[in-house]
Order: C-alpha cells, then structure tokens, then sequence
C-alpha cells in the first residue's frame, strides 16, 4: 500500500503568529517608514493562539510551512524569531525582494507549489483579503483573529501593507 501524502499546515507569520501592532505606526502615515516596519520585527510579541495551533499541528504528524509576505532579504531574522519563539521546525516560504503583488496573489500562487509536497490540511491567515481569495479557490483556510487591533488606523495600515503595498 503506497504511503499517504504528507499532510501540510500552513501558517502566515505577521498576525498569525507574531504581534507586529508595536511596530504599525511606522507606516500608518505618509511617507511610510518601510525601514522602521521591517527592522522592528525582530521585537515582535509571540501570538500564543497561533503558536499553540501550529505546535498542535505539528504534534499530530503535519509538517508546517510557514508562508509569508515577508520579503526574502529577511529570511534569517525571521528564521532566528521562529526559532526563539518554540515554534516546530518547518519550511519557510517567503515573498521574493522584488515582489510587490498583494499577499491575496502572492500567497494562493505560492501554496500551488507548496501542495506538490502534499496534501494542505489547513492554512490560517489573518488578511481577510486573503482568507477571501483562498476560500473562493476552494482552499481549507482558517481566519486568524487573535491579533485584536482595536484601532482602525493600524487595521487600515496593515491592510495597506499586506494588500495595497505588497510588502507584508
């Protein structure tokens, strides 16, 4: 009997699994401070609902991808916050430098590739752009809303940068 295919958990980083609300101030005003954004990351709080979801996961037998529109140039502060923060070892799929498409194209063209590993189990995504568009794909997505934003500025700024900007 062949062996089934690995079952796959994909994860987004930024609101899934790390608090980026200290650092949401450096882009919710023009001209936006992209630098100050992403060089704060390293100090981003840990989201215990998404890193518990993701460790059960990975308990249960999925392997765990973490897909991000994180730009590539940040593979290892990000590789590094993971790590110190006990999440599983997993795969880490990251948006190329020069990609500025939003996060809602970005990512269903990467868990196409991401799905020729096996079978994608569950995804969670706090950018209900994206949610929206996988869902629509007939993907298996989880909204994550455990990153309570109480202001409507920061919702709008984060928006901006996963959607409008192409930089989250």
């Amino acid at each position: 009997m062949p062996d089934s295919p690995a079952q796959i958990a994909v994860f987004d980083v930024d609101g899934v699994l790390a608090d980026v609300r200290h650092r949401l101030h450096f882009v919710e005003r023009k001209p936006k401070n992209w630098e100050g954004f992403f060089a704060a990351m390293d100090e981003d709080g840990p989201l215990s609902a998404g890193i518990t979801m993701a460790s059960d996961l990975a308990q249960s037998g999925c392997s765990i991808v973490y897909l991000t529109g994180r730009n590539e140039s940040y593979r290892a502060l990000t590789t590094q916050w993971l790590a110190r923060n006990g999440l599983p070892t997993g795969r880490l799929v990251m948006r190329p430098d020069h990609d500025r498409r939003p996060a809602r194209l970005f990512k269903p063209q990467a868990l196409q590739r991401i799905a020729q590993d096996g079978s994608v189990v569950t995804i969670v995504d706090d950018d209900l752009a994206v949610v929206d568009a996988l869902r629509l794909a007939g993907w298996p997505v989880v909204h994550a809303t455990w990153m309570t934003i109480a202001r409507l500025a920061e919702q709008q700024s984060l928006f901006d940068a996963q959607e409008v900007e192409g930089r989250s």
